[in-house]
């Protein structure tokens, strides 16, 4: 099969037909062996019932409901583990991702080699206050800490080599970094393409500003994850040693003082440099055994929830 459409979608009764007929006519006319898969994630409008028909009429849709929201990290997880196509290309159902920059997107991978390749919506039609300049913000911020260097990490078009998606573990809300997933697990080959970005056409978003704060968070977990998520030690045995060594070194001198130079003055508890070195040494304990439980952890790593399916179409 040549290609893999994933769409996880909430609440998009009014696009569906229309985008899967976008799709299928862009298909049809590049002679793709391909197939849709619809990810229902929870939806609470009529967008299951409209699946399943189309999923009954044609029989390259395939579709999974879960069971409630559990996010667009999820929802990619699910298309992943059943797409079958050589390149796999995600799109939002809203409209606003255009299929026909697939045949190009599909070429990038499969004749040029790629890895991966992120779409760039350079002209957006989105609020300039409620979504260009925090997503520019972003970027940046996400371009400086992983090193990948896109413009739009969290634009929902993106094709991947099928070796990419069956060898990065996308959960929590780490949807916006997997080019950053897709580079720590070796796989170096990333490129972007600027694509066309549609305006809305249904409904409304279904973010709010809450994302961006989401995102900042998931921002510092996967800089984190890169830099020290092998070996935790690393980062948490040197500063627990750090700290042990300020503290006993405080000791040190407090016990040197009494001993050689001020015999008969003040108790050692009673100066502030004993409770700066027994804070330190403490603090020094902590962060080194939260190193060694860090280093036990990655023995018996275990995702986030997972999600659960209420129902499938085509599978």
């Amino acid at each position: 099969m040549n290609v893999s459409v994933v769409i996880p979608l909430l609440n998009e009764e009014e696009s569906l037909t229309e985008l899967y007929d976008w799709i299928a006519s862009v298909m049809r006319s590049n002679r793709f062996s391909y197939e849709i898969i619809f990810i229902d994630d929870g939806s609470t409008d009529n967008s299951w019932n409209i699946i399943s028909g189309l999923s009954a009429a044609h029989p390259e849709v395939k579709a999974i409901r879960f069971m409630k929201n559990f996010g667009k990290s999820q929802a990619l997880h699910a298309g992943f583990e059943i797409a079958s196509g050589d390149v796999v290309i995600t799109m939002d159902a809203d409209l606003q991702d255009n299929p026909e920059e697939i045949p190009e997107l599909y070429k990038m991978i499969s004749e040029d080699h790629l890895d991966l390749v992120s779409g760039w919506k350079k002209k957006r039609y989105d609020s300039i206050i409620a979504k260009n300049l925090p997503s520019k913000l972003f970027n940046w911020a996400a371009r400086r800490t992983s090193g990948v260097r896109l413009h739009d990490f969290n634009c929902g078009l993106k094709a991947y080599r099928q070796a990419v998606i069956k060898n990065i573990d996308v959960h929590g809300e780490m949807h916006r970094y997997i080019p950053v997933l897709a580079k720590n697990a070796g796989f170096s080959k990333i490129e972007e393409k600027v694509v066309q970005h549609q305006a809305r056409k249904y409904g409304k978003t279904k973010f709010g500003i809450e994302r961006f704060i989401n995102g900042f968070l998931d921002l510092i977990t996967i800089w984190f994850i890169s830099r020290f998520g092998r070996q935790p030690m690393h980062l948490f045995g040197a500063l627990g040693v750090f700290m042990f060594f300020i503290g006993f070194s405080f000791a040190a001198y407090l016990g040197i003082d009494k001993m050689f130079f001020h015999k008969s003055g003040r108790l050692i508890t009673e100066r502030p440099q004993f409770y700066i070195a027994l804070t330190a040494m403490i603090i020094g304990t902590q962060l080194f055994i939260a190193g060694f439980l860090g280093e036990l952890i990655l023995r018996s790593r275990k995702t986030g929830e997972r999600y659960r399916i209420a129902e499938r179409a085509n599978l």
